[in-house]
C-alpha cells in the first residue's frame, strides 16, 4: 500500500472515529429519545387547546372567568415540566432501592385521604394542599407499579414456579383496592388490576394462575357493580342510554351527540355546542368528546395514533431493558405502558359509548393536576431508563474500541 493510500485510510478512520464520538456523546450525554419527547409535547399541546375550549363555558358560570381552568392547567403543565426536569436526574437505582417505601407512601396517602380528604360529588379522593388538590389514587398507582416491578425482580423464580410468589403481590393489591373502594374509585382499581395481570403474565406466571386471576377479577368487578346501585345504573345506561336520555343516560347521550356532530373534519376549534352546559365534565373525563366534535374523525384519529406511538415506544423501551438484563427497568416501563394504554382505552371507550363511565382522565390531555403531575413523573422515569440504556451502550462501545 502506498504512502498516499495509507494517509487516506488514516484520515478516513479519524473522521469515522470523530463522527462516532460526536454521535454517541450527544446521544449519551445530551439527547434522550427525541421522538418520545415530541409525542408527549404534542399530547400536552392538544390537551391545553381542548381544555381551554371545553372549560370556558363552565368556568364563566362558576368563577366568572372563562380562563379559570385554562390558567390552572397551564400552571400544572409548567409544574409538570419542573417535575420532569428534576425527576429525570434521579437514577433508576433509587427507584429500585426505594420501591418498598414508595408502596408504604401509597398506603399512607390512601388512608390520609379517607381521614381528611376533600369530598366532591360524593367521592372522597382529594387532599387539599393550599391551591393544589392532589388525588391520592394517582401517585398510589405509580408507586404500586414501582413496587410490583421490584417484587418481580426479587422473586422472579418464585413467581414462575410457586403459587405463593404469585399470590403475594395480589394480597398487596387487595388491600390497596379496599382503600380505593372506600373513596369510592372503582375505575382506578380496574386499571391497577389490569396492569398487575399484564405484568404477572410478562413475568412468566403459569397460565392456569393467570386465567384464574383474570376470572376472579372479572367476577369481583361484576359483584362490585351489582352491589352498588349507582354503578349498576351506569352499566344499564351504557347498554341503552337512549332509554333514559334525560336521566341516567344523559351524559352518554350528550357525548354521543358530540361525536355525531364532529363528522370527518369537525365543527372547528372552539365551536362545540355540547360544551355549552350540555355535556357534564366536558374538560375532564369527556374532553375527548369535545375534541371529536371540534376536530372530527381526523382529530380523533390523530390523538389515537400519537398515543399508540407513545405507548409503543414505552413498551419497546421495556423490551430493550429486558434484553439488556435490566429487569426492574423493563418491568417498570411495561407497567407504565400498560397503564397508559388501558386508561386511554377506558376514557375513550366511555366517552364513545363502548364502556361504562369510570371517571378516568385521558393521560396528558384531560384537565387534572394530579393526573398530569404523576404521568409526568412516570414519563421522567421512562426518559431516565432510555438515558441509562444509551449510556450503557456508549460505554460498551468505547470498551470494545479500547480493547482493539
Amino acid at each position: 500500500m502506498s504512502t498516499e493510500q495509507v494517509m487516506q485510510t488514516t484520515v478516513k478512520d479519524k473522521l469515522q472515529d470523530a463522527w462516532h464520538e460526536f454521535f454517541y456523546a450527544n446521544e449519551g450525554h445530551k439527547l434522550y429519545d427525541r421522538t418520545l419527547v415530541i409525542l408527549c409535547g404534542c399530547l400536552l399541546v392538544i390537551g391545553l387547546l381542548m381544555v381551554v375550549s371545553a372549560s370556558m363555558p363552565v368556568a364563566s358560570k362558576l368563577y366568572d372567568n372563562p380562563l379559570h381552568f385554562a390558567i390552572r392547567h397551564i400552571f400544572y403543565i409548567v409544574l409538570s415540566g419542573i417535575v420532569i426536569t428534576v425527576a429525570v436526574q434521579v437514577p433508576m437505582q433509587w427507584w429500585k432501592d426505594k420501591n418498598p417505601y414508595l408502596l408504604l407512601l401509597a398506603f399512607a396517602l390512601l388512608v390520609l385521604v379517607l381521614l381528611i380528604g376533600k369530598t366532591v360529588n360524593g367521592s372522597t379522593r382529594w387532599l387539599a394542599l393550599g391551591p393544589i388538590n392532589i388525588q391520592a389514587a394517582e401517585p398510589a398507582k405509580l408507586f404500586f407499579f414501582c413496587y410490583l416491578a421490584g417484587y418481580l425482580v426479587r422473586k422472579e423464580q418464585e413467581v414462575k414456579e410457586n403459587i405463593k410468589g404469585f399470590i403475594k403481590p395480589l394480597a398487596v393489591f387487595f388491600f390497596l383496592a379496599l382503600l380505593l373502594l372506600l373513596q369510592p374509585d372503582l375505575g382506578t382499581v380496574i386499571v391497577m388490576f389490569m396492569t398487575t395481570v399484564g405484568l404477572l403474565f410478562l413475568a412468566g406466571s403459569k397460565l392456569v394462575q393467570f386465567f384464574g386471576l383474570f376470572m376472579a377479577g372479572c367476577s369481583a368487578v361484576v359483584a362490585l357493580i351489582l352491589l352498588e346501585p349507582y354503578r349498576l345504573r351506569r352499566v344499564t345506561s351504557f347498554l341503552d342510554p337512549w332509554s333514559d336520555p334525560f336521566g341516567s343516560g344523559y351524559q352518554l347521550t350528550q357525548s354521543l351527540m358530540a361525536y355525531g356532530r364532529g363528522d370527518w373534519f369537525g365543527m372547528g376549534l372552539g365551536n362545540s355546542i355540547q360544551k355549552m352546559h350540555f355535556l357534564p365534565e366536558a374538560h375532564t373525563d369527556f374532553v375527548f368528546a369535545v375534541l371529536a366534535e371540534e376536530t372530527g374523525f381526523i382529530g380523533v384519529l390523530t390523538v389515537i395514533v400519537i398515543m399508540f406511538l407513545l405507548v409503543g415506544k414505552i413498551l419497546a423501551l421495556g423490551n430493550r431493558a429486558m434484553k439488556s438484563e435490566r429487569l426492574f427497568e423493563g418491568y417498570f416501563a411495561f407497567a407504565i405502558g400498560i397503564w397508559m394504554s388501558f386508561q386511554t382505552f377506558v376514557n375513550i371507550g366511555a366517552s364513545a359509548g363502548m364502556l361504562p363511565t369510570k371517571g378516568l382522565t385521558l393521560p396528558l390531555v384531560s384537565y387534572g393536576g394530579s393526573s398530569l403531575l404523576v404521568m409526568s413523573l412516570a414519563l421522567a422515569a421512562i426518559l431516565r431508563i432510555d438515558y441509562e440504556l444509551r449510556i450503557e451502550k456508549v460505554q460498551a462501545t468505547r470498551k470494545r474500541k479500547g480493547s482493539k
